[in-house]
């Protein structure tokens, strides 16, 4: 009788300065467990409980088995990994496995914007970080939402009802919320006012790049706010492609480290 085969099973775990994900993937590289929570204050506890919810849906068994490779602004307070690996390495990586052709990725998190640019073997040849200020990111488009006293996950719904262009030309956070007073007070509505700061965010990635060639885009902030990407798509005049889920896209990578840190690069 032949000995029954464990199935092996290999994390990433990205731990952001807003949210933690967390991923597993097998020998084939498909994914067969995920995990988004909050990263709150204690980013060791975000790892564990995205981590341990991962391994669940991915029925893994016994979880200490499974090889973890952690990233993100986070990833040194994951006491399970076996290695860390920087961001952009992994947003690289995960983007390439599943958009794997010469490109450059847009992501943009919770905290900041990343450009970067693979050629056709995977290599990254550029990138650029937004992290002088949260101008484009996540936190921008919270702060905004506060602001008008809607929720955060009303903006990409509001700004679909849009039926103007308009234009708000500030990227500061308070700035924003100045020039947005002005709006409401010249009557403009809330839906215009959000397909707005869309394009303030949209206008910030183009100041970082000229965005040439095959593009795609991951975060959280593209995850729950597809229209964004519509805009983008009219803008740049071509598709961009998305992975089926965006904000997964860096855990994905740290788990594809984890893979190729046992020597399973042909599994």
């Amino acid at each position: 009788m032949g000995k029954t085969r464990l199935m092996k099973c290999y994390a990433g775990i990205d731990i952001g300065a807003s949210s933690t994900k967390a991923v597993i993937i097998n020998d084939k590289r498909e994914l067969i467990g995920y995990s988004v929570a909050n990263s709150g204050a204690d980013f060791e506890a975000a790892a564990s409980r995205t981590f341990e919810e991962a391994c669940a849906m991915a029925g893994c068994g016994d979880a200490g088995q499974c090889v973890v490779t952690a990233t993100g602004y986070g990833r040194r307070n994951v006491p399970f990994a076996k290695e860390t690996k920087t961001e952009i390495s992994c947003h690289a990586e995960g983007s390439f496995h599943f958009f794997p052709r010469a490109h450059t990725l847009i992501d943009i998190g919770g905290q900041d914007s990343k450009i970067i640019k693979l050629d056709n073997a995977g290599k990254r040849t550029n990138f650029k970080m937004n992290r002088k200020c949260a101008a484009g990111t996540g936190a921008f488009l919270e702060e905004i939402a506060n602001r008008l006293k809607i929720d955060l996950g009303e903006l990409n719904g509001l700004a679909v009802k849009a039926e103007n262009n308009i234009s708000i030309g500030s990227y500061c956070t308070v700035f924003a919320a100045t020039e947005i007073l002005s709006r409401i007070r010249e009557g403009v509505g809330v839906p215009d006012i959000v397909k707005g700061i869309f394009n303030s965010v949209i206008k910030r990635v183009f100041e970082m790049d000229d965005l040439k060639g095959d593009i795609a885009m991951s975060g959280g902030v593209v995850a729950h706010n597809p229209f964004l990407v519509s805009m983008f798509e009219e803008k740049i005049d071509k598709k961009i492609f998305v992975p089926l889920k965006p904000q997964l896209t860096g855990a994905v990578g740290a788990a594809l480290y984890a893979l190729k840190s046992q020597g399973d690069l042909n599994a």
